[in-house]
């Protein structure tokens, strides 16, 4: 790469964004103000903000709620002071945070809100996870949770909700992060951490109070090219106990269409968690999930059946590679022995990719079956959509014959 090109990420922004912003809503002779406060870091005795943006020469800069309210309806936003990502501890900073690492990080406690209970980690790229898993233990959590996706963790942002101990902070080691995101760090965990000097460590105390932002909407911004802004609420998901899904039914044509077989409690326990991190996954979305670990992660794709098809695919290479690893400590695609990738080979083919037995998530209701059959095929045992197409006779129909469980959650998932 020439040398002009790697200086790119080396150059920093200086940003011209004021030090403070007030978003004012009027209804008549009614204002609503928030107030916001440019946040800094004292880098190297000298304060700096974002890196910079999405991409190297783009100015950008990170502000946190200071004062104010807003109530529209019988709905308001979250209260002043109750940072997150917005007002992080940098005790290492290495190359400090830029936008994406702190959206990175958002998306991470976006999802890890909803698993308080249980060690939880997460990796996202790219405002994406890639791997998310729940286990008795931290260090076995991050395991799993990189194991899901070598490739795509590469780089990424890990965020826990457990502080980092020893034995974990050695696995982390072990991998190329950019982030790491915890509410606390154990003694020694700091002078392991030392030794990668552009990795930015992040601690974040708010993280063992994350179950009080569920059910808690902000107002989110979408900037137009054309200046406009589009304003919403952001999305909380609704199901989050088995109570609040509905085993699958439908009438079509005067005929009454249902599932034959109700869930099992782990099945139960996968729908959920997978419908959970589906809530920050890129739509259109399809993503498989076993023993509270995804296996195949599909985002952003055109059309349901397409997208399935993906987090198919990739569970099939994600496991060819886990694989290779725990045998021969070497990436699949660095192998050179025939008899060895073969060997892999037949074992994920046999396998299915891991998909046997595995929960399949839907962000949306599937309009044909067609969607449904990819992971029918691949021996999923479950699956958890919002219901509601003209087309779900079909599907129950589809599920009944494979004696696959389904349930509806009766909200849409979407996340543009």
């Amino acid at each position: 790469m020439p040398e002009d090109l790697k200086k790119m990420y080396r150059t920093l922004v200086e940003e011209h964004f004021p030090s403070n912003m007030e978003v004012s809503f009027v209804d008549g002779p009614k204002r609503q103000t928030l107030f916001f406060e440019k946040v800094l870091w004292t880098i190297d005795q000298v304060q700096k903000g974002l890196r910079y943006g999405e991409n190297p020469g783009q100015e950008a800069a990170l502000y946190k709620l200071v004062n104010g309210n807003l109530i529209l309806g019988e709905t308001k936003t979250i209260q002043p002071g109750q940072y997150l990502a917005s007002d992080i501890e940098l005790l290492q900073s290495g190359k400090h945070p830029g936008k994406t690492n702190l959206t990175d990080t958002d998306n991470a406690l976006n999802i890890l809100r909803y698993f308080s209970d249980t060690p939880t980690a997460i990796i996202v790229k790219h405002n994406n996870p890639c791997g998310v898993a729940q286990a008795d233990s931290l260090h076995t959590a991050y395991e799993r949770a990189y194991m899901a996706d070598r490739v795509a963790a590469y780089g990424g942002c890990i965020a826990v909700n457990r502080a980092v101990d020893k034995i974990t902070a050695e696995a982390i080691y072990q991998q190329y992060a950019e982030v790491v995101v915890a509410p606390e760090f154990e003694p020694g965990v700091m002078e392991i951490f030392e030794k990668k000097k552009n990795l930015r460590v992040i601690r974040i105390d708010n993280i063992f109070k994350l179950q009080n932002f569920v059910g808690q909407r902000f107002v989110d911004f979408k900037s137009l090219m054309d200046g406009g802004i589009i304003v919403q609420w952001s999305f909380v998901p609704l199901a989050r106990t088995r109570e609040d899904l509905t085993l699958a039914a439908c009438e079509y044509k005067g005929k009454t269409y249902s599932i034959n077989r109700k869930p099992t409690p782990a099945e139960y326990e996968d729908m959920l968690f997978g419908w959970l991190v589906e809530s920050g996954i890129t739509s259109n979305s399809v993503i498989y999930v076993k023993n509270r670990q995804t296996v195949g992660i599909g985002t952003g794709e055109q059309d349901r059946v397409g997208v399935a098809e993906i987090a198919k695919d990739k569970a099939y290479r994600k496991l060819k590679d886990r694989y290779a690893h725990e045998a021969h400590k070497m990436d699949y695609h660095e192998l050179t022995d025939s008899e060895l990738i073969r060997a892999i080979d037949l074992r994920v083919e046999k396998e299915k990719g891991g998909l046997i037995g595995a929960t399949m998530v839907s962000d949306a209701f599937f309009p044909f079956r067609d969607g449904v059959d990819v992971g029918i095929r691949e021996g999923v045992s479950s699956i958890i959509q919002p219901g509601g197409a003209g087309n779900d006779y079909q599907v129950i129909e589809a599920c009944n014959e494979a004696d696959v469980t389904m349930v509806y959650t009766g909200q849409r998932s979407f996340k543009h």
